[in-house]
């Protein structure tokens, strides 16, 4: 029997030194048990996400552990938030411009639609301050706040159906901007308190609901007696235990229900995505001219996707902001939100759900929370005063006082720090962290076809 006939023999039939078993077999055992680790982490998404956030909880640990556990547990809890309410918003995204070629950037004015609608549906008719509401359960209000933003999805693709790429994205940028006006506009606060009994607050904003998770802690959501689950969880972790206020274990409870929504987005793409719907939004996004000559609905199947995407996106607002106590259109909903959206959506890789997953939470984590707090400890360690002008600080040509001067102002200069980032992404690597991964419109795989296709005789 030949080597390579052999079960066991090298298939290549080199030396007996090229074998496991020889010396340099041994020699590189090591190495291919890494790179067999590394591939097989990168093959699979879980471990892939898990591995990223474990990676970011060892960054907050070592930037936060001088403080005692509950900056530390704080400080993962914000960048966990962070993290999957960005992922939930660019898997929306991406059903549309990775999935479809949609380009919509007006992601802020969804999100906005679906967090007014479910405020005004939910508060009391008669509250103590702000403007009224219908109020009815919270379930009523979600999904009033999600059918609202599908229905302006609806609205926004019927006149956009012949639009191509920029043209598109000038319409959903001056809608965004027009939901943004008009929820700050006292008159239109008026027109609907007259009309439908709840108003939205104009410029001042509008109180959110109580999060229903502080009722799983808390009796009646307040601070008090707590819960059965309460007992348990602050027994074991609060302060008559491990010391984490109660405040932080009540946020990884919400954190807990927002990784359900998580996994429930991505199921939910995942098997649109290999749907034969699917596979006509992959073929409209890779030429919409040949998908219509096969026959197939293209202006439809345009609109079902914005529908489902713009409801996913009213779902992820009322998620995230929903739980804030209070929104405001101006500073929450303006077109710098769905800027960063698309930054995560372009890190992990436009076109695959995972990708939209990690680049969520490598956004989040990296370029949007972590500037301002590597800044923050980094200025905690440096002796110097601090220039009061960029011209100042580079004329001193000092290094100490420019960083100094540079983790001062982290804000402003975070982004030129997200410019630079970007750059260097579309430079090296445009298709993002897993942008190779991209699915395609075929139904069967032909990336392993025989070398040569078939011949005619």
């Amino acid at each position: 029997m030949s080597a390579a006939d052999s079960p066991d023999g090298d298939a290549s039939g080199g030396d007996a030194a090229d074998a496991p078993g020889g010396p340099e077999g041994d020699a590189d055992a090591p190495e291919s048990a890494t790179a067999a680790v590394v591939e097989a982490a990168r093959e699979s998404d879980l471990g892939l996400v898990i591995g990223t956030l474990l990676a970011i909880y060892a960054a907050a640990t070592l930037l936060t552990f001088t403080n005692g556990l509950n900056s530390v547990v704080g400080l993962m809890e914000t960048l966990t938030f962070l993290g999957i309410v960005y992922a939930l918003t660019a898997l929306a995204l991406n059903l549309q411009w990775g999935y479809t070629g949609l380009f919509n950037i007006g992601v802020a004015g969804f999100m906005a639609v679906g967090v007014y609608t479910m405020g005004m549906v939910v508060r009391s008719p008669d509250p103590a301050f702000g403007p009224p509401g219908l109020g009815l359960p919270l379930p009523v209000g979600i999904v009033a706040g999600t059918g609202m933003a599908a229905l302006l999805g609806a609205v926004a693709a019927l006149p956009a159906l012949r639009l191509k790429a920029d043209y598109l994205a000038i319409v959903t940028l001056g809608l965004s901007e027009i939901v943004r006006l008009s929820l700050q506009s006292s008159a239109f606060d008026s027109f609907l308190r007259d009309t439908i009994g709840a108003g939205t607050g104009g410029g001042r904003g509008m109180g959110m609901p109580d999060n229903p998770v502080r009722d799983l802690f808390l009796v009646d959501g307040q601070a008090g007696d707590p819960t059965a689950l309460g007992d348990l969880v602050f027994g074991v972790f609060g302060p008559d235990g491990l010391g984490i206020s109660q405040p932080i274990l009540i946020g990884w409870g919400y954190i807990a229900v927002l990784a359900v929504f998580l996994v429930g987005f991505y199921l939910v793409l995942e098997r649109l995505g290999r749907s034969p719907f699917g596979r006509t939004m992959k073929a409209i996004r890779e030429d919409e001219l040949v998908a219509d000559s096969l026959g197939k609905d293209v202006n439809l199947v345009k609109i079902k996707v914005f529908v489902i995407g713009c409801a996913l996106m009213g779902l992820a607002g009322i998620l995230w902001f929903g739980s804030q106590g209070n929104v405001s259109p101006t500073p929450q909903f303006r077109p710098l939100l769905t800027f960063y959206v698309f930054i995560a959506v372009i890190i992990g890789g436009s076109g695959s759900n995972t990708g939209s997953v990690l680049g969520g939470i490598v956004f989040a984590a990296v370029l949007f929370e972590g500037p301002r707090r590597v800044g923050g400890t980094v200025r905690g360690l440096i002796d110097a005063e601090t220039p009061p002008s960029f011209a100042d600080a580079v004329a001193t040509l000092d290094p100490v006082t420019f960083l100094a001067y540079a983790t001062e102002n982290i804000a402003p200069l975070q982004f030129v720090f997200l410019g630079l980032v970007l750059v260097f992404i579309i430079h090296r690597r445009p298709e993002g962290i897993l942008g190779d991964r991209i699915e395609t419109a075929a139904a069967v795989d032909l990336s392993e076809r025989p070398a040569g296709g078939e011949t005619d005789e």
